[in-house]
């Protein structure tokens, strides 16, 4: 698929993020859009930007609120994308929507845990199964998984816990290489990729902290963390080192508002930038997508010496390497 034009695609996680960016460079192509999102004030900032943008004559813009982890709400998403495309097709599914937390089996939550996990590897299953009659009656297809670096090294560094999302990411990652043999035999129209995504600069980690505890949905978000959001960031702290007497309610409250604001603003790579880098992946037909000097470094590593990339030195000797900030 080398021209986006009049083809529709569905991004699931439109809100901000590679998700928005996603829609604003495809609309810019001429593609129709049907995004979903968890909050709709996020989704209907992202149809500001694409319009601003100079929308191409009669082009589609469709915004649905959904919670990609519930497959009733993925199920409905899909028959309004048909309702309101005016279509029983389409040609792009980016099964892009994720969220952070849960790391730990032993200091988060199980709630916490499968809230992740259902939402980065269950928003991938349903929006397929969901969206596959619809590809399958296009002239051409392609689905776009979004997994992740924590897709095949399972870590944040030695002193930080990251079970839900790297399993989560891993079974992204198996599922699509499975579905490239899958597709091949019985949709040969359609291809696949799989997105593993280095540092990029986005909300993800205060979107998440905000799902997590049920705020994001209002729109305005929950910037106050709760008690047990504190107890959990200070514990977190402390085994990256930080001396517990400073770290009063006030002070991990800042910690957490900077390492969110850091992540967003001083990433190696802008959203935008790697929005294209998928798009031309796409066109490309690739099915491996690295995105960011630092995930094709990074997978560089892990395939050289993979007995050492769980040692406590392999997290320092990388950052150092590639510039990613340490603690």
């Amino acid at each position: 698929m080398k021209d986006f034009a009049g083809r529709i695609a569905v991004i699931t996680g439109g809100g901000t993020g590679m998700g928005r960016e996603l829609a604003r460079q495809l609309v810019a192509e001429g593609c129709n859009i049907a995004m979903c999102d968890v909050s709709r004030a996020a989704m209907d900032e992202t149809r500001r930007l694409c319009e601003a943008d100079k929308l191409p004559q009669g082009l589609r813009i469709t915004t649905h609120l959904a919670d990609v982890s519930d497959e009733e709400q993925m199920l409905r998403f899909r028959d309004e994308v048909a309702e309101q495309q005016q279509t029983d097709r389409i040609h792009l599914l980016f099964n892009n929507a994720g969220i952070g937390g849960g790391g730990s089996l032993f200091t988060n939550t199980r709630a916490q845990w499968e809230r992740t996990f259902n939402i980065c590897w269950g928003g991938v299953y349903f929006g397929t199964r969901a969206f596959m009659p619809m590809l399958e009656k296009a002239d051409a297809g392609h689905i776009v998984n979004t997994s992740s670096v924590n897709g095949f090294w399972a870590s944040l560094g030695p002193t930080v816990p990251h079970t839900a999302y790297s399993a989560a990411k891993f079974a992204v990652k198996g599922f699509t290489e499975a579905l490239i043999t899958d597709l091949r035999l019985n949709a040969p129209h359609i291809k696949c990729s799989v997105v593993m995504p280095g540092h990029i600069g986005t909300s993800i980690a205060a979107n998440s902290r905000k799902i997590q505890s049920d705020t994001i949905q209002s729109g305005a978000g929950q910037d106050t963390l709760s008690p047990d959001e504190i107890a959990q960031a200070r514990t977190r702290f402390i085994a990256a080192g930080v001396e517990p007497s400073v770290l009063t309610d006030e002070a991990v409250q800042a910690m957490v508002a900077e390492r969110e604001r850091s992540f967003r603003e001083e990433a190696p790579m802008t959203a935008a930038a790697a929005a294209k880098v998928i798009l031309d992946g796409v066109k490309a037909e690739r099915w491996r997508i690295l995105v960011g000097h630092d995930a094709e470094r990074l997978d560089a590593w892990v395939r050289n010496t993979p007995e050492e990339a769980y040692e406590p030195d392999f997290h320092a000797r990388f950052a150092t390497e590639i510039g990613w900030k340490l603690g």
